[in-house]
C-alpha cells in the first residue's frame, strides 16, 4: 500500500497577534487624538483648561510613552503579515506574489482615499513598502537585519544631510532667514470656506508633500517604518510567535532586555545638550550638524526598543491566566484592523474639520481628548465583538479579500444548525 506523505502543517490563526495589533491601535488613536488628526482648524472660543496639570502629564504620556512606539508595532505586525500570506501560500503550491502586488495596490488606493480625509493616513505609505518586501522575501535574514538597523541609525537622513551641507556651503548660507523676512501663508479655504470639498483640496494639495518630506526627508519616519516590516519578515521566517505559549521565560528575558536597552539609550540622549531636531522638517539655507544627526538616530533607535518592550510586555500579559483573558477581548478589534483603523480617521475627522465639529472639539485640552479617544476605542471593541459573531471579516477586510481575488467571499457566518443542513 503506497504511502501518503503528510503535508506540511499550516498554522492556524494566532490570536496574540490580533490581541497585539488591537493593542497598537490604542495608542494610534490617542496619538492622533491628541495631535487633532493632523487637520488644522479655528476652535471657539478657548474655555478654561478644567485640569491643567493633568493636561501636562497625558501631553508627557502622548510624547515619551505613545507617539511613534504603538505605530512601530503596527508596522512590525504588517510585515510579519506579510510573511504568513506568502508562507501561507507557498506551502500550498501557490506563487502569491502577483496577487499580493495588486493587493497592495488596492491598500494604496483605499489609502489615498481616506488621505483626502486627514492626511496622517499611513497604509498608502504602507502599501508602497509591502511591494518592497517582495523582493527581499528570499534574502537572507542577517542581510535583512544588517539593512534594517542601517536604516534605524539614519543611513538614508545622513546621506541627505551631506547633500544638504554640501548645498549650503557652496551658497555660504549659515544662518536661518529672520521671522519676519518669511512669507506668512494665507489662512486656507477649508478654513474660510468650510467644506469637505476645501478640505480634501487642501490636504491633497498642501498636506501631501508635508507627508512625503516627513516620511523620507531628513525626519526619515518612512525609513524607520520600512525597517519594522523587515523585523516582521525576519521574526516571521524564525516562526517566533508559532511557539511563544512555550517561551514564557525567553520572553520574560527579552522583555527585560528591551527595558535596559531602551533606559540606557534615553539615559544617553540625555546627556545630549538641547537640540531641536523639529529642524530637520525644514533645515533651508541652515548646516545640519553631525551631533543632530546622531542625536536622531538614537531617538529612532530608542523608539524601536521602547516599541520591542511594549510588544513583549503585552505579550507576556497576554499569557497570564489573570490578564491573558481581558487583553483577548481586543483580539476581534485587531481582526478588524483595518476597518477599524480607518473609521478612527473618519471620526477623527469629523471631530477636528471645521466643515464638522472641527470648532468645538480643537478647542479641548489633551484630557478630554484622551478620555474621549478611549470611549471611541472602547466603542469600536465591543462593536468588534459582536460584528465577528455574525460575519467572518470586518466589513473593509471583506472587502480587501474579495477584490484581491476579484471574487466575492464569504462573509456571514453559518451557524451549527445551519452547517448541519447543509450537509
Amino acid at each position: 500500500m503506497e504511502q501518503v506523505k503528510p503535508k506540511t502543517p499550516i498554522i492556524g490563526r494566532i490570536t496574540v497577534l490580533d490581541a497585539l495589533r488591537g493593542f497598537a491601535l490604542l495608542g494610534v488613536i490617542l496619538i492622533h487624538m491628541l495631535q487633532h488628526f493632523g487637520i488644522f482648524s479655528i476652535p471657539s472660543p478657548q474655555i478654561e483648561e478644567r485640569f491643567p496639570e493633568m493636561n501636562k502629564i497625558i501631553q508627557w504620556i502622548g510624547q515619551h510613552i505613545i507617539m511613534g512606539r504603538f505605530v512601530n508595532i503596527f508596522a512590525f505586525l504588517f510585515g510579519l503579515s506579510f510573511f504568513i500570506q506568502m508562507d501561507s501560500a507557498t506551502r500550498k503550491g501557490i506563487d502569491f506574489r502577483k496577487r499580493f502586488v495588486w493587493r497592495m495596490f488596492l491598500l494604496f488606493s483605499l489609502g489615498i482615499l481616506a488621505h483626502s480625509f486627514y492626511s496622517l493616513e499611513i497604509i498608502s505609505v504602507y502599501a508602497v513598502f509591502g511591494l518592497l518586501l517582495i523582493p527581499l522575501y528570499r534574502v537572507k535574514n542577517w542581510v535583512l537585519i544588517v539593512f534594517a538597523c542601517l536604516l534605524i541609525i539614519g543611513v538614508p537622513r545622513i546621506i541627505q544631510a551631506n547633500k544638504h551641507n554640501n548645498a549650503v556651503s557652496e551658497l555660504k548660507i549659515n544662518q536661518p532667514l529672520p521671522n519676519n523676512s518669511r512669507v506668512q501663508p494665507g489662512i486656507p479655504d477649508h478654513i474660510t470656506k468650510p467644506s469637505f470639498l476645501n478640505s480634501a483640496k487642501y490636504n491633497y494639495k498642501e498636506r501631501f508633500t508635508g507627508k512625503l518630506n516627513y516620511q523620507f526627508g531628513l525626519i526619515g519616519r518612512g525609513y524607520l517604518t520600512f525597517a519594522m516590516f523587515i523585523f516582521g519578515l525576519v521574526v516571521g521566517r524564525i516562526r517566533f510567535f508559532e511557539n511563544i505559549g512555550i517561551k514564557k521565560s525567553k520572553n520574560m528575558k527579552l522583555f527585560l532586555g528591551f527595558v535596559l536597552a531602551t533606559f540606557l539609550i534615553g539615559r544617553i540622549i540625555n546627556l545630549f545638550p538641547t537640540i531641536e531636531t523639529r529642524l530637520l522638517f525644514n533645515p533651508a539655507g541652515i548646516y545640519i550638524p553631525n551631533e543632530l544627526l546622531l542625536l536622531q538616530a538614537l531617538k529612532d533607535i530608542n523608539l524601536v526598543l521602547f516599541s520591542g518592550a511594549l510588544a513583549m510586555g503585552f505579550i507576556i500579559l497576554y499569557q497570564t491566566k489573570s490578564m491573558g483573558k481581558y487583553l483577548d477581548l481586543l483580539s476581534p478589534y485587531g481582526r478588524m484592523g483595518l476597518t477599524n483603523y480607518i473609521m478612527q480617521g473618519l471620526i477623527g475627522s469629523l471631530l477636528f474639520s471645521m466643515w464638522a465639529f472641527g470648532s468645538i472639539f480643537s478647542a479641548w485640552a489633551a484630557t478630554e481628548l484622551f478620555i474621549l479617544g478611549i470611549v471611541i476605542y472602547i466603542g469600536q471593541v465591543i462593536i468588534s465583538k459582536y460584528w465577528l459573531k455574525y460575519f467572518l471579516f470586518g466589513p473593509l477586510e471583506w472587502l480587501w479579500r474579495s477584490t484581491t481575488y476579484m471574487k466575492s467571499q464569504p462573509f456571514r457566518r453559518i451557524s451549527t444548525e445551519k452547517k448541519e443542513n447543509l450537509k
